[in-house]
């Protein structure tokens, strides 16, 4: 029998595929599976990203998330198909490891910071050599994108999901220095509020797609209407000698 695989988490970073780095690159290169979390029917932000890396000899794997936004996260429903879905993602990985091949599993921004990859490690680092890459974070490649001194000293910087309760927001954003607001897409309403409320609104910028192609970046205060894509987030700088 072979021995058992390699599994690597892979960080492919904001998206630029230029904000890869030469160790993803390479183990993306090196990997028998290339491994990626994509909505049904889409080919996915994070193989987009590696595109110019694959090859015929690689083997793709997709890992299809069989619900996004069509059941709210709270319901008991989506709790059960999400973590089923995790589940058969790792038994689908650990086929290839059990057979001896490297597998790499991409994972936009960090692997290890809001990432799905995570979800993975947790079932299987713990039986299979594993390693872990990190990439440029969404929020880096954003505040770099926009020339935003987020923060500086003794200030402090919150990570927020947009998901959270809206009093909960208002709450945070009060008690912080600076913040980045991930998971903005449904939710830009309810956060525009607790900015306003939280007296953050004005400083606020608006990062959509960031370091892509199609990327844009506004004032929050200037962008009108509430829809915003999954891949947005909000930037509330620190360093309030230099605002």
């Amino acid at each position: 029998m072979s021995s058992p695989g390699r599994l690597i988490g892979v960080g492919t970073g904001p998206g630029d595929p230029e904000l890869l780095t030469v160790k993803a690159v390479k183990a993306i290169e090196t990997a028998d599976v290339v491994a990626y979390f994509a909505k049904r029917g889409r080919a996915g932000n994070g193989r987009a990203i590696v595109a110019h890396l694959l090859n015929d000899e690689k083997t793709l794997l997709p890992l299809y998330y069989p619900v996004t936004t069509e059941i709210e996260k709270a319901d008991a429903a989506y709790r059960t198909q999400i973590t089923a879905f995790y589940d058969q993602s790792a038994d689908a990985v650990a086929d290839h490891l059990e057979s001896g091949r490297t597998v790499a599993v991409l994972s936009e921004g960090d692997p290890l910071f809001y990432g799905s990859y995570m979800h993975l490690h947790v079932r299987l680092a713990t039986r299979y050599s594993t390693e872990v890459i990190p990439g440029i974070s969404a929020m880096s490649g954003c505040w770099s994108l926009a020339g935003i001194p987020i923060v500086q000293g003794d200030d402090v910087l919150s990570v927020l999901p947009g998901t959270m309760a809206e009093g909960e927001l208002e709450r945070r954003l009060s008690d912080t220095q600076a913040a980045v607001i991930m998971k903005v897409g449904r939710n830009l309403a309810k956060i525009r509020r607790a900015l306003q409320a939280s007296g953050r609104l004005a400083e606020a910028v608006y990062v959509e797609r960031g370091t892509m192609a199609n990327g844009a970046m506004t004032k929050l205060t200037d962008r009108p209407g509430d829809d915003a894509p999954y891949f947005s987030l909000i930037l509330v700088p620190g360093w309030e000698a230099r605002r």
